[in-house]
């Protein structure tokens, strides 16, 4: 953000859904409260009421509040109704704004379920989202709602047609090893390395074959490398070794993939006590067949999980979260990444994301430096 620009400058074109002349709470109010009650520690519609009724004189150095806080069941109904795909847009052109290029950056695609937004007794599913995440920035580029699962499929495509990731290297798991979403990938000028299972069994079973003969009997020519790293942690010690081929002429044609340029297998070997256990997993991509540069984007793939999904669930309690009512457990969940995102590119930041909040909550002049109040 640059200076004297604040989150909210991106929401003033949101629509407010609330019949014209008779509202009591400005949207912008309402925004105002919530991304600052969210990012200070509150994680329902109880607890911002209570958080903003505490701290009414600050936020009317900001807005008027003239008739004060709305109470948790106007916050269930404003969020409930305010219009998700624009929400997340504005939350997306916030983002470019703060962004950097994306050339060379590793962009992982993963989805993740809000437990609690569900109902099974009325027969409401939980949301899912699909997320993209710039791994080593940090940042969260955009997310999706799917009916399930099972829909990642569609969605990705449509979320990365959202996003701008020309030059970046987009990483999926299994589920995304789809011919349509590679062809995506490359017509939004970016590359890709996507994990292979039996959801692909023909390429699957070719990928298997290839590198377990090439190990045992040698490549036969073949040109490949090779790399092993040592992770030695809390009395385990992970053994990972990465191959990579560039040469993918030996696959059938239609298992050519569009820009095809590597192959690549990792086996990581757990030690933990006296017990050892082995896993292997296996990979295309359009990025050249360097084993060091393929293990680093793989490793840097899983941080989807550890620096987003982990931090939702553990320092915003996401899953926790009651929120069911219409677009409340969608509008909410961006609200949670926005105040996650704003807290992880504080760059005096010394301390984790939970105790992060807290300060927020504790010192006005950390929130508001943080939301670019000041």
């Amino acid at each position: 953000m640059t200076p004297n620009q604040s989150i909210l400058d991106y929401f003033k074109e949101l629509d407010d859904p609330r019949v014209t002349g008779r509202t009591l709470y400005p949207l912008m109010e309402i925004l105002l409260l919530t991304f600052c009650a969210v990012l200070s520690g509150a994680e329902d519609w109880v607890s911002i009421v209570e958080w903003g009724e505490m701290k009414l004189d600050w936020l009317r150095e900001f807005l008027p509040f003239a008739c004060g806080i709305p109470s948790h069941d106007v916050l269930g109904d404003v969020f409930a109704a305010l219009d998700a795909k624009t929400f997340e847009q504005c939350f997306r052109n916030w983002i470019q704004s703060v962004c950097p290029a994306l050339v060379g950056e590793v962009v992982a695609l993963d989805g993740k379920t809000v437990r609690g937004s569900g109902a099974k007794g009325k027969g409401r599913r939980a949301i899912h989202l699909v997320s993209a995440f710039a791994s080593q920035s940090g940042i969260l580029l955009g997310q999706l709602k799917t009916a399930e699962k099972s829909n990642e499929i569609t969605a990705i495509p449509e979320l990365l047609d959202a996003l701008d990731v020309k030059g970046a290297i987009v990483t999926i798991d299994a589920m995304g090893c789809q011919k349509t979403i590679v062809d995506k990938i490359v017509t939004r000028g970016a590359d890709y390395v996507l994990a292979v299972k039996s959801n692909q069994p023909t390429l699957h079973e070719a990928l298997v074959e290839f590198f377990d003969e090439g190990i045992r009997r040698g490549f036969g020519g073949v040109p490949c490398e090779f790399q092993e790293t040592v992770d030695k942690c809390h009395g385990r010690i992970e053994t990972r070794r990465h191959w990579t081929v560039g040469q993918v002429d030996w696959l059938m044609p239609e298992q050519r993939w569009n820009k095809l340029s590597m192959v690549g297998m990792i086996e990581s070997v757990r030690e933990i006590d006296d017990k050892i256990s082995t896993e292997k997993r296996y990979y295309i991509g359009s990025i050249p067949a360097n084993a060091e540069r393929f293990g680093h984007v793989v490793r840097n793939h899983w941080g989807i999980e550890n620096k987003l999904h982990w931090q939702l669930d553990v320092s915003f309690r996401e899953d926790d979260s009651r929120a069911r009512r219409g677009n409340s457990a969608q509008n909410l969940s961006t609200i949670r990444r926005i105040a996650l995102h704003l807290l992880r590119q504080d760059p005096s930041r010394k301390i984790g994301v939970k105790n992060s909040r807290l300060k927020a909550g504790w010192s006005d002049a950390y929130r508001a430096k943080v939301l670019g109040l000041q």
